[in-house]
């Protein structure tokens, strides 16, 4: 089932750990949600880079056999759902390379919007790529700078890319992490014993028992050694705007982001939702698992029972095998199911926290009304999605998206739903005031922090084709 929005990338590090590796490990499984195409672990013992990575889940990919031939004290890791570059080993991360002053690796969140720009002019120098991803444009920034120090060839690395970035890098003696001046994604810091931890969501540090210290700052620029822990703010600053989906779809439910809980944010936004979209109903159930939070914050506000009236099968691999004898909406039956129980003869709201094409809700909502549903009332606990995301979220284009082309009333109708209502961009702040005022709002507003490049009359969503 294709929901329309896919998670981007998780990055974990560690420093100064005996199991270094293994600590990555469980970081990256405690990620899973952020990418499922391939994974990836680079450790280092102070004297090299080792590398292992692959194409589909951490579980599947890392045995016992594999970690132990991963050693050292520091690793990072990567979790990746590709949003440049085509799904292939080659861009499996994180990217390792040997050059003239050592090794190393790189684990990258986000999307660079001038990468095509800046590959171009590389490989008018000479410059030869391994792979189609935006993150070896940084790898060959690096390589090409005549600072004598790793810091500042990095630092004039990054002054060149625009858009999002949260990295976490390996040499072999030290650990750097770094989030772009504007802060799109997410990326904290931890202590772990005597090392240190970094990852894109706390709910790594929590599998792991380490504990959180603080956010890596927007433009910040932090390296981890010997000596402990080097903070630089060598960027220009920017005006911060943290990516306001992590809260409504992407990151889970226990992670802290941003300074603040996701599933709190998510209740907020159902209790907004409710405020300003009521309705006479019998039950309020949510599309699992992202709209299981604004459920229950829609219920408890309104005052109507809430209740799982649809199932997820949580054990669906990459593929699955169809029958030859076509069963109608299976793509959508194989991962959800109604409680016909609990939707039978009832006024039900269902929650769910977006609508792109459009195509899988109108599925869904005729699933719910074949289980006997009175009325079907949907809610949406976000605005319109009317634009396309160009900082580490694989979206589709504007024209995919249902909202940019028709009115509510009229995704209403095609959806088949009694009412459709979705969140305000003004109850959307509302819900999310406790971590701040300034978030990317793109996807609902089409305003970009960053400006895209056109290339040939056409934005930069897929860099590399």
């Amino acid at each position: 089932m294709c929901r329309g929005f896919h998670d981007e990338c998780g990055i974990v590090g560690v420093y100064n750990h005996p199991e270094a590796s293994n600590i990555v490990y469980l970081g990256l499984y405690a990620l899973q949600h952020r990418g499922q195409e391939s994974a990836g672990i680079v450790s280092s013992d102070g004297k090299r880079l080792y590398s292992h990575k692959d194409m589909g889940l951490v579980a599947d990919i890392f045995t016992g056999e594999i970690l132990k031939r991963l050693p050292g004290r520091s690793a990072i890791g990567h979790v990746r759902y590709s949003t440049s570059g085509e799904s292939h080993i080659r861009n499996a991360q994180p990217f390792v390379v040997d050059y003239a002053r050592g090794s190393i690796a790189i684990a990258h969140n986000g999307n660079l919007v001038n990468a095509r720009i800046l590959r171009d002019e590389l490989e008018a120098y000479g410059s030869i790529f391994q792979s189609d991803m935006d993150t070896e444009v940084i790898m060959h920034l690096i390589a090409s700078s005549r600072d004598a120090t790793l810091t500042g060839r990095l630092i004039h690395a990054l002054t060149r890319v625009r858009g999002a970035y949260s990295l976490v890098i390996i040499t072999d003696s030290c650990l750097i992490a770094t989030r772009d001046p504007h802060g799109f994604r997410p990326l904290v810091l931890g202590r772990l014993r005597d090392g240190w931890v970094v990852a894109s969501e706390t709910c790594a540090f929590d599998l792991i028992e380490a504990e959180y210290v603080r956010q890596i700052d927007a433009g910040e620029l932090l390296i981890i050694d010997e000596r402990g822990l080097t903070s630089h703010k060598p960027f220009q600053k920017a005006t911060y705007s943290p990516c306001i989906f992590e809260f409504i779809y992407f990151a889970r439910p226990d992670s802290n982001v941003f300074g603040a809980n996701v599933h709190t944010v998510r209740k907020n936004l159902g209790r907004e939702l409710a405020r300003e979209h009521p309705v006479r109903a019998d039950v309020v159930i949510p599309v699992p698992d992202s709209g299981v939070g604004a459920a229950i914050g829609y219920a408890e506000e309104a005052g109507i029972p809430f209740d799982m009236g649809l199932v997820r099968n949580h054990y669906i691999g990459r593929t699955f095998i169809e029958p030859q004898d076509s069963i109608r909406d299976f793509g959508v039956k194989i991962k959800l199911n109604p409680v016909r129980d609990v939707i039978d003869g009832k006024r039900v709201v269902v929650v769910d926290d977006s609508i792109v094409r459009g195509t899988t809700s109108r599925k869904i909502i005729k699933m719910i009304r074949n289980a006997g549903a009175k009325e079907v009332h949907l809610r949406i606990s976000s605005p319109p999605t009317i634009a396309p995301c160009f900082y580490g979220i694989d979206t589709p284009t504007r024209d995919e998206l249902i909202a940019s082309k028709k009115s509510v009333e009229e995704i209403n109708r095609f959806l088949t739903t009694d009412t459709l209502a979705y969140l305000s961009l003004e109850g959307l702040y509302r819900a999310v005031r406790q971590a701040g005022t300034s978030f990317c709002d793109a996807c609902f507003t089409g305003r970009y922090p960053v400006e895209i490049p056109q290339e040939r009359g056409q934005p930069q969503l897929i860099l590399f084709k």
